[in-house]
């Protein structure tokens, strides 16, 4: 093991002892840390070990694989004291009467041989996407482009209650991953790539998940594990799990943003982050783990490891010669559970390690309690098992919140009057996403690498909905996926003649292209680029001299640059679930209004990737070389646009003062008036510039979002109350900071001017 990296996490605890602690994320309660030291003063070191250690369900699978074999359980638990539980069984959905009855059995055995409850966990990340009958919610990249917290906490509610209904009291979610890089295979499980909005949902879905008071979650609740901290979404290659390069101060500002304000929402868990940051796996970063969080934030909750993470610290990363030496350092820097999903085997080496004086006996204790910690906040001691009803199980409510959810998350990025389509035109649906669930709900959803048609058969396709809304439908797929799992990219072409010859007798094509579901790693990709042969399908359709509605499901921006032009209309539905079919139906009748803005960039150049908050220095206006704040880089479409079928005008952009110091709010008001002749809603967008700084400044940045509704000629006064300290950036020293100057905020393509009188340098890493 390298030397420099176990002193590391003691360099950084001796650090904080000298410093005055911040009051903490999670406010101490005397009874739950007195059931803690209780519990622990009790416990052999084997029992000590056991609890830091997670194991895939499929560990204790008998040979049908839906089942638990009773003595496998019996050695996991009796022999292994393993604290903790995750996934399901096959890598298939079941019942929630099935799941429950697993985890009652794995429970009961837990109390039985160590008195100690386990803690299930799973990864619900859109609802509950492991049980059959649970309710789904568009993807998160979805919610992020409705600009409408609400959402957010309805999916969160949601989740946590039927989650809970099968005896599932922990959940990984939500995922945090600022999506900025548009090859990452995982962005669509993002709110998208700016920080604040980011920030704003996640912080709702984790209020809504964990209930009001994180240290007594009730039977309705579940505890959240934030993931994954932190900068997992730009890797340098774009490929999934490969090493990321960012500066120390956009880490801080941007990337931890989101972490922050869940932290400090009360958050009792987080995954982390597995790959790499500049070099130093993320599992073995004392400075993140220990310092930023667990010190910088007096936070008291638990870090899990991803999949097989400790392992990959010396078969992959090579930052340790073994299996011992990789535990000795990532649980040394931080790491309080390790999800070791295949080897029980590693407590065994957590104990070696603890005895040879690798791990001290203070850094294991401090880990134990952190998993105590979350079993008791989260009443299992007490109720390792419940019998509460959930009447509410996949009702009506959590149907219609997510249909409405994915009205208003499809964008309309495109409209030359084509739209809405008349109930009676002849309307010809073409391409491999136009009738497939699996398509439209993405990765996640009943299995790992998505499937809905197999387990939700009852829910619509495009092509469904459609023809249950329009008079005359007619259908010929032209290019199909190949189903399997793994192969999610292979095409078959073989129909393109067909779909040619099927669309001349119609009045206007629906072409539904992006992409089949697919899921972390196997979604790597070479090319963003739409497939070739789904391009080959728009532009023979072209031909024929039909308006042309191009419909992008898809997981991240496919570059369609080439093809858009020969299309009257585009609409991105992203992955909006079981009820994207009916929404888009909804709304390409009319029935229902446009709303949706990008969440994201959505980039036109192979080799011109970027997000909206660029550097000033990276787009420049030819006279005098003079800076244009509203200038956007040559894209496809920017972030937040979005089109509508009526329109709305801005107007009377105020300020409550034209200076400011640090400690002063400003409030910024902007009228909307809806001018159009259809009621509509709208996502209102505060942004700031700043325009003089000691680093080069971005060229805007998200402060505010309100989402409104308003009919024909109304108008609404939107008003964001904006602290100054959130104008501040993380200079070269690593330290906050607001500098005297002009700053310009912006909403609807308005601006204002006004002036910050004083600088204020934070001594505090976080403000």
């Amino acid at each position: 093991m390298k030397k420099y990296l176990l002193p590391l996490a003691a360099m950084l605890c001796t650090v904080a002892c000298n410093a005055p602690k911040p009051s903490p994320a999670i406010p101490a309660d005397k009874a739950v840390e007195a059931k803690v030291e209780s519990v622990l003063k009790k416990m052999s070191l084997e029992e000590k070990a056991g609890q830091l250690v997670q194991l895939n369900i499929s560990v204790l699978e008998d040979d049908t694989h839906e089942a638990i074999d009773p003595a496998k359980l019996e050695v996991i638990i009796g022999q292994y004291k393993v604290g903790s539980i995750l996934n399901v069984m096959h890598d298939a959905a079941h019942s929630r009467e099935e799941t429950a009855a697993m985890i009652r059995q794995i429970q009961e055995k837990s109390m039985e041989l160590i008195g100690i409850p386990c803690i299930y966990g799973m990864d619900m990340i859109h609802g509950a996407s492991y049980l059959t009958e649970g309710s789904l919610f568009p993807q998160e990249i979805n919610l992020g482009a409705t600009f409408n917290r609400g959402y957010a906490k309805w999916m969160g509610d949601a989740m946590a209650y039927e989650s809970r209904a099968a005896q599932v009291p922990w959940v990984f979610s939500p995922v945090m991953d600022l999506g900025r890089d548009p090859r990452w295979p995982r962005l669509w499980e993002s709110f998208g790539e700016d920080p604040y909005l980011q920030a704003e949902m996640a912080r709702e879905e984790t209020l809504a998940l964990q209930g009001a008071d994180p240290n007594h979650i009730d039977a309705y609740h579940v505890a959240v594990s934030l993931k994954h901290f932190m900068g997992y979404g730009v890797p340098h290659t774009g490929k999934d799990r490969t090493p990321a390069y960012i500066a120390e101060n956009d880490l801080r500002e941007k990337y931890f943003a989101p972490f922050l304000e869940c932290f400090r929402a009360g958050a009792l868990t987080a995954m982390v982050n597995s790959a790499s940051i500049n070099g130093v796996p993320t599992h073995a970063n004392a400075i993140l783990l220990t310092g930023w969080v667990k010190e910088q934030l007096n936070w008291d909750g638990l870090f899990v490891t991803d999949w097989a993470d400790i392992d990959n610290l010396f078969v992959r990363d090579h930052v340790a010669a073994d299996k011992k030496e990789a535990l000795a350092l990532g649980i040394n820097a931080g790491i309080d559970m390790i999800m070791d999903p295949y080897d029980p085997t590693c407590c065994t080496a957590i104990v070696e390690l603890v005895k040879e004086g690798k791990i001290s006996k203070a850094r294991l204790d401090d880990a134990v309690r952190r998993v105590l910690r979350l079993k008791v906040r989260l009443g299992l001691f007490d109720n390792p098992v419940w019998d509460n009803e959930y009447p509410d199980y996949a009702c009506d409510k959590f149907a219609q919140t997510s249909y409405a959810a994915a009205v208003e998350s499809e964008v309309l990025l495109k409209n030359n009057g084509i739209l809405p389509l008349n109930e009676r035109a002849k309307i010809f649906v073409t391409g491999p996403n136009a009738n497939s669930l699996r398509a439209l709900n993405g990765g996640w959803s009943y299995r790992w690498q998505g499937s809905a048609d197999e387990f939700a058969p009852q829910y619509n396709t495009i092509l469904e909905a459609l023809q249950a809304r329009f008079l005359h439908v007619t259908y010929e797929p032209g290019v199909v996926y190949d189903e399997t799992p793994m192969a999610w990219q292979n095409e078959d072409a073989s129909g393109l003649s067909k779909a040619f010859a099927a669309a001349r007798g119609a009045d206007v094509i629906v072409a539904c292209v992006g992409e089949n579901s697919y899921c972390e790693t196997p979604g790597n990709m070479d090319d963003l680029n739409l497939s070739a042969h789904q391009k080959a399908l728009v532009r023979g359709l072209a031909t024929l001299g039909k308006p042309i509605v191009l419909v992008l499901n898809e997981g991240r921006p496919r570059l369609i640059g080439d093809i858009e032009p020969l299309c009257a209309a585009v609409v991105d539905v992203m992955l909006p679930s079981n009820y994207g079919g009916d929404a888009l139906a909804s709304l390409l009748s009319g029935d229902e209004n446009f709303s949706g803005k990008l969440p994201f960039t959505y980039s036109k150049h192979i080799n011109a990737l970027h997000t909206y908050d660029y550097k000033v220095s990276e787009h420049r206006e030819t006279m005098e070389g003079s800076y244009n704040y509203d200038a956007v880089m040559d894209v496809q479409w920017p972030f937040g646009y979005g089109l509508s079928y009526t329109t709305f005008a801005y107007s009377n952009l105020q300020v409550s003062a034209d200076s400011f110091k640090s400690s002063d709010v400003l409030r910024v008001s902007v009228d909307v008036t809806n001018t159009g002749k259809r009621t509509g809603k709208e996502a209102v967008l505060l942004y700031s510039s700043d325009l003089v700084a000691s680093l080069i400044p971005d060229v805007k940045r998200l402060r505010g979002f309100e989402k409104i509704e308003l009919q024909p000629g109304e108008t609404h006064t939107v008003t964001f109350e904006l602290p100054a300290s959130a104008l501040a950036f993380v200079g070269a020293d690593g330290k906050w900071r607001l500098e005297a100057g002009d700053f310009r905020l912006s909403c609807g393509g308005l601006g204002v001017m006004v002036k910050c009188t004083e600088t204020k340098v934070w001594e505090t890493p976080n403000i």
